[in-house]
Order: structure tokens, then sequence, then C-alpha cells
């Protein structure tokens, strides 16, 4: 986990699963891939292997070790839907997730009719949970807006979109059934320009529908620069985040202990990709 995260909408991140697959225009610069790359080689680190697909399931428990609440994203450096990703693998990254709902969850994904068809079978005691929020990346009108119809087909409880890095125009779309809403631009090399019209037309549709609205930052070369204000100010509302009881220090230890007996007793710490 990092517990200082440098994404503005989080607090810590976690990352059982490393490495993804390009799959739309959204993915082309993805900043995770170009940290991961520069460690490629380097015997010991964490991505010796660059982003190359691989499962960490010694890091499957690390929540319980966090008793302070925190706001989650889970697989910053990854996508958990990705084909690669066994059923198996990611129902164990669930069952972590709802035990320890003292945190708040936030699970993005691209790879939205998978979590469709999870959600709706065997992950559906998770999809329910109040504390984990499902989202889908949206990028343009072609592959990112028909991501929301399949999130909006779950039973999750709470919907979110990050739409980042908008890529142009999204025209007018469905926000019925959605918690939450992420705006940001491109930024590192070679980021792609996001217009202010853009912006604003999603953050005027948020408030028509009452949904709130982040707006995360500007991008470019140099993000700093930019900033993050819109229209002079800046965005940062969430979801109503309901707060649940944290276990004393036996209690986690309970629990850490429980959930490492039954990762050790199946195949998952075996399991590569």
């Amino acid at each position: 986990m990092s517990l200082n995260s440098h994404i503005e909408w989080t607090d810590a991140t976690w990352n059982p699963v490393r490495g993804c697959t390009k799959i739309s225009p959204g993915c082309k610069h993805c900043y995770a891939e170009t940290f991961a790359e520069r460690f490629r080689g380097v015997k010991g680190h964490p991505y010796e292997q660059g982003f190359d697909l691989r499962l960490v399931p010694e890091k499957l428990t690390e929540p319980f070790l966090w008793r302070s609440p925190k706001l989650v994203f889970v697989n910053s450096m990854s996508d958990l839907f990705q084909d690669g990703v066994p059923d198996d693998y990611i129902e164990a990254v669930c069952k972590v997730m709802v035990k320890a709902n003292w945190h708040t969850f936030q699970v993005l994904t691209k790879r939205s009719a998978r979590l469709r068809e999870l959600l709706n079978g065997r992950l559906r005691f998770a999809a329910e949970q109040d504390h984990i929020w499902w989202g889908v990346s949206v990028e343009d009108q072609k592959y990112g807006l028909p991501r929301i119809g399949d999130l909006r087909e779950t039973p999750a409880s709470v919907r979110f979109l990050s739409i980042e890095p908008l890529l142009e125009d999204l025209g007018v779309f469905n926000l019925s059934g959605i918690s939450w809403v992420i705006v940001g631009g491109e930024s590192g090399p070679g980021a792609r320009p996001m217009r202010e019209e853009w912006v604003v037309s999603v953050r005027d549709q948020c408030y028509k529908s009452r949904v709130p609205f982040f707006f995360k930052q500007w991008g470019g070369v140099r993000k700093a620069k930019h900033g993050r204000l819109l229209k002079g100010r800046t965005y940062d509302e969430y979801p109503r985040r309901v707060a649940s009881p944290i276990p004393d220090r036996a209690g986690c230890v309970a629990i850490l202990n429980s959930f490492r007996k039954v990762f050790q007793g199946s195949s998952l710490v075996q399991i590569t990709a």
C-alpha cells in the first residue's frame, strides 16, 4: 500500500495485482505503465517485470494492517477485471474489502462487461456494500460512454465515473444511478489537451442530476502549473461515506491471521500470470 497517495481523490492505494494491457484510447499514455517500465530488470524491485501482469497474493491482507479509516484506490497500477486475473482471485480481493469495512474502497475498471457479469453473479455479496465504490473509466463517446451502461446494470450500491483523461466532448449522457463523477485531463509527456467547455458540460450535467463532482486536474506536461481550478474554484465533492466500527488491535490481528490461513490453504498463493 501507499499510505500517502498523490492521487487527489483518494488517501491510499492497494495493489494486489500489478501490470495491465491497453484496450482503448484512454490507455495511450498510461502513467502506471510509464512508472513500472522504468524498473524493468531491476532485481528485487516490485516492478522488476515492468508492466507485465502479475498477481501479488502476499498483498491481499494488507488492508487489515491499516486500522484508521482510509479511502483506498484498489489497483492503481492495474485493472482488477482484466482477462488475465482469475475469478477466484478477484473474489479473494472482494472478500478482503467486505471484511475490512472501516475503509472505503474505490474499484475502477475499463473492463465494464466483466464487471457487470461478476457483480451480478459471484461477486454480488460485495456489489451491495456501501463502503465499496465501483467505477468505470470514461475517456470518449465511443469507448467510454458504453461502460456507463454496463455499470448501471450492476447491483452496486455506489457507482462512480472516472472521466480521465477526458479526450473529447461527451455530449449529453445519462447519469441516473451514478453516485460520483471525477473529471481530469491527461498529464505527462505527450498529454492530449482538454477543453474547458468539455469539463463545464460534465459539471453542469452533474449538478442537474445532483451527482457529486470532483475536478482532479487540467493535466498537461507540467500538471502542477495548470492546477485544479475550474472557473475560479476547486471541486472536491464526494458521495456520502459510511462509518463502520474499527476492530481493536487484537481483533485486526485475528482477522488478518484467519484470512492468511484461508489464502495459504488455497491455490491463490501459487497463482502468477
